[in-house]
């Protein structure tokens, strides 16, 4: 039976300083003075026109992504969660992240984003080689980092994600272990240790550098698994590891099939509609300039679609198998309102080839199955 989810906010800043060669996200270079009044502005206006799809219910996550949320100065950041407060409710412990690049760390900008509220930081580090930060595009070296952390720290922030990418041009597993003996220098409560991909309308898809072989992939994978486990950061997710209590409860929420709100240029969101029990995705206008003339404006600022029941499988399914402890069978029908017989039979099928289990009411991956996520949903397709 479908039920009302969590509901979280995505908030986007879509300027960077220069675009990295990988990055498909929607980010574009800051040419000149940012419009940080204006953006605020408009963003205010995109949750006006999002508030009649979630009347009375309350925000428990909030991220602000990007781009680059901490070109944005403590003041914008202040002024822009004064504005969300007041408009809609905020849990008392909500979880508010903010990604900061290390390039653009300041120690006073980081108190006043913790005096604004945000209470978790997301560096994006990727690497400490500066032969593979130069080759990522980064703005910052292995000092820069350091010192993003050290601040995060005297900020008063006690949850810190690093976000760190293996299957670098050239790497060795040496290189790779290196970065994370590096990361735990830091002492972040969290460890985003991902491999990068080529993906489509970026410079490195277009002019592929040298990347490992993928026997030597598997061997960097393993190894660093093996490593961040031996220092106590248990993986949850396919790329996420925490200690204790450090679960990104944002993204959780994004496994778990929840819901968000998504303003910003280029934000995407997801609303369950109990009257109509409907799934709707909504897209907001990727161009800066064009977001800010229209935002507010319900008909011009972006798309709301919805989602098919027919695609409400599997997307389901994308999300939460991504969760090594998989999910309790009933969520399926309480955030897609189909019944659980609508995975059958793959479901059953994909049991009897050892690449999933279902005991005690719950389904989830088998170490097989994790190791191969889309072999098993290719089989939830059709």
């Amino acid at each position: 039976m479908l039920t009302t989810p969590p509901l979280s906010l995505y908030i986007h800043i879509p300027w960077c300083v220069r675009k990295c060669p990988y990055c498909d996200f929607n980010s574009h270079r800051a040419e000149s003075e940012l419009p940080e009044q204006d953006y605020v502005r408009a963003l205010l206006r995109d949750l006006d026109s999002e508030l009649p799809a979630v009347a009375d219910r309350v925000v428990e996550t909030i991220f602000i992504g990007g781009g680059t949320p901490s070109l944005f100065g403590a003041e914008a950041i202040a002024a822009l969660m004064t504005g969300v407060r007041a408009r809609i409710e905020i849990s008392p412990r909500a979880e508010i992240t903010l990604e900061v690049n290390p390039g653009t760390a300041e120690s006073e900008r980081f108190r006043g984003y913790r005096q604004a509220g945000v209470n978790r930081l997301s560096l994006g580090v990727q690497s400490f080689t500066p032969e593979h930060l130069r080759q990522l595009g980064r703005i910052h070296g292995r000092e820069d980092a350091q010192n993003a952390a050290r601040m995060a720290h005297e900020a008063g922030f006690e949850q810190i994600n690093l976000d760190l990418m293996f299957g670098l041009p050239g790497q060795t597993v040496d290189q790779a272990l290196a970065d994370l003996e590096a990361a735990f220098d830091l002492e972040p409560t969290h460890l985003s240790f991902y491999q990068l991909t080529l993906e489509p309308n970026t410079l490195f898809h277009k002019y592929p550098p040298p990347l490992p072989e993928d026997e030597a992939l598997w061997v960097i994978q393993q190894a660093g698994q093996s490593l961040l486990a031996q220092r106590g950061y248990a993986q949850y997710e396919v790329s996420a590891y925490a200690r204790d209590g450090a679960r990104c409860r944002h993204n959780l929420n994004y496994w778990r099939f929840g819901d968000y709100l998504g303003i910003g240029a280029g934000a995407h969101g997801k609303i369950t509609d109990m009257p109509t029990r409907t799934l709707t995705r909504t897209a907001k206008i990727r161009h800066p300039a064009h977001y800010l003339e229209a935002a507010g404006d319900p008909v011009r600022q972006g798309s709301h679609t919805l989602i098919p029941e027919a695609d409400l499988r599997c997307e389901f399914l994308m999300n939460a198998l991504r969760l090594r402890e998989g999910f309790v069978a009933e969520l399926f029908s309480q955030r897609t309102g189909l019944p659980l017989t609508a995975l059958e039979p793959e479901l059953s099928t994909t049991v009897t080839e050892g690449l999933l289990d279902y005991e005690k009411g719950r389904i989830r991956c088998t170490p097989a199955g994790f190791n191969f996520l889309d072999t098993v949903l290719q089989r939830f397709l059709t």
